[in-house]
């Protein structure tokens, strides 16, 4: 199925949690992992964290693509961030912060929605289209 977690403590007096360790495979892109960074964020404004950072290798696309799609705003490219495996990793930061949460828990909600998937489970409305038009 597929895990993820908090990277960076979270709760009342923190000033950001950080989405860390996202592995989907094979639900990647799916309805439950979709559902997982909802209730992480959802969970993190709860306890009254300012912001929730998304940090990933600017050079896997499917991460900054996923963060993109969640709502996150691209914040910059840390270079040479770490040494991964031989090279140098440049960090993609990615945020999410208190005052957008509102209209992105909506999206969320309305895209999570039942009636917003047919009998086989396709979406009708991309989440996307729900954050820029909602």
């Amino acid at each position: 199925m597929g895990s993820a977690t908090y990277s960076k403590a979270v709760g009342a007096g923190v000033d950001g949690g950080l989405v860390g360790q996202a592995a989907w495979s094979p639900s990647q892109r799916s309805t439950q992992a979709s559902e997982t960074i909802y209730l992480l964020a959802r969970y993190a404004f709860e306890l009254g964290n300012r912001r929730l950072e998304w940090k990933c290798d600017n050079d896997n696309l499917r991460s900054t693509r996923a963060a993109e799609r969640f709502g996150f705003t691209y914040e910059g490219l840390f270079r040479q961030h770490l040494i991964r495996k031989g090279p140098n990793r440049d960090t993609a930061w990615f945020s999410l912060l208190d005052h957008e949460w509102p209209a992105q828990q909506r999206a969320f909600e309305r895209w999570l929605a039942a009636d917003n998937f047919d009998a086989q489970g396709q979406q009708r409305q991309r989440l996307q289209d729900l954050r820029e038009h909602g």
